[in-house]
């Protein structure tokens, strides 16, 4: 671009721009002495004169230009002002832009180590929930944060999680529900991992067991593990004459369960297309399945009067739906309750089948596929 001074600048070395020459509606390069430039450009669009400063300058060699700001924004006074500071930097052997690109780049990282905990966890969940293997993980990351984590965790920076924080958020959790502390523990180090590898924090992950926090917890393999409550199977032919009495999709649900020896969230999460009417089978893929692996169960003729009586009542892709969509976890402790047995789990009526199975059967206790 072609450089135009007028005959007045020329006979000074630095300071020339007067107020006229901030008005100029001619394009192009106007000095104002000692690498102050103003650059005056036409807008493509509508024509309108951009009035912006810059400062100039050759070092090692090479030459560079910074911008310094609008006209609109930077006054004349302002622009000789930050080209003053721009020649002090040369003079002391920084390079204006390298400095100008640290800082900038300084405050970058420490605005990202501002970001709270609970909004990592958010980036973490969403980058990984595609690769989840199916929805009940998905959605037990989220709820086991939010209930453990976040409230002393959630809104303290990234950066400034320590082991004594870990100990805090872990505490209850740690003593109430030591498989579910274990899994806690190990979201937590995976959310700080990512917030290290992402520039939000520095140093080794608070949370990391091995090394760390072995010393200081106890080993979750090493606390007495409590088994699900269960019914005795002597018991299970009164126990399901009082279920069939319950007219409700939660009673039927479970009925099915027992009979099936599936787990609750296979049940619950049970859908139409999954269902064979015609082969009498059900087919868990292998997505809802706990151990990743599709599962044939074959129906019995109760299994099958229950989805008839189901399929006659509802009309969406769950089979046992719940109100406004999959019903509720907790439905089947509370029919447990309501029906006097609040004593035991859902859940355990898997090992009364395997205890009716291995003492009244010739088949094993306990099948490779189902552990």
């Amino acid at each position: 671009m072609r450089v135009q001074t007028s005959t007045v600048a020329m006979t000074r070395g630095i300071n020339r721009l007067t107020g006229a020459d901030l008005r100029r509606n001619t394009p192009g390069l106007f000095a104002d002495g000692e690498g102050l430039w103003l650059q005056v450009s036409i807008a493509a669009d509508d024509k309108r004169r951009n009035r912006s400063w810059s400062f100039r300058y050759t070092r090692n060699g090479r030459t560079r230009e910074m911008g310094l700001g609008s006209l609109n924004t930077i006054s004349l006074v302002e622009a000789r002002e930050r080209a003053r500071k721009c020649r002090q930097l040369l003079l002391d052997g920084i390079d204006p832009l390298d400095q100008r690109a640290a800082a900038r780049a300084a405050q970058a990282l420490e605005n990202a180590k501002s970001v709270t905990f609970e909004e990592c966890a958010g980036r973490y969940i969403a980058a990984h929930r595609d690769s989840w293997r199916n929805q009940k993980h998905a959605e037990q990351w989220p709820r086991s944060l939010a209930t453990h984590v976040f409230p002393s965790l959630g809104k303290l920076p990234v950066a400034t999680i320590d082991t004594a924080l870990i100990m805090k958020a872990l505490a209850t959790v740690w003593d109430t529900a030591p498989a579910t502390g274990s899994r806690v523990r190990g979201r937590i180090e995976a959310i700080l991992d990512w917030a290290t590898v992402s520039g939000l924090r520095a140093g080794d992950n608070p949370a990391r067991w091995s090394g760390h926090l072995e010393h200081l917890l106890a080993a979750p393999s090493k606390r007495v593990k409590q088994h699900h409550a269960a019914l005795p199977y002597r018991e299970m032919p009164g126990f399901m004459h009082k279920l069939r009495a319950v007219d409700s999709v939660g009673a039927r649900a479970l009925e099915f369960m027992i009979l099936t020896a599936g787990r609750r969230g296979e049940v619950l999460g049970a859908r139409w297309d999954e269902i064979d009417f015609d082969a009498k089978c059900w087919t868990v893929p292998a997505s809802r399945m706990k151990s990743g692996k599709e599962h044939r169960v074959p129906l019995s003729m109760r299994c099958m009067a229950i989805l008839k009586g189901m399929r006659a009542k509802t009309n969406g892709d769950l089979v046992f739906p719940g109100r406004g969509g999959q019903l509720a976890a907790p439905a089947f402790e509370r029919l447990l309750k309501t029906l006097g047995h609040g004593d035991v789990t859902s859940h355990g009526f898997r090992s009364s089948f395997r205890d009716w199975a291995g003492e009244t059967t010739n088949f094993p206790a306990r099948s490779p596929r189902r552990r």
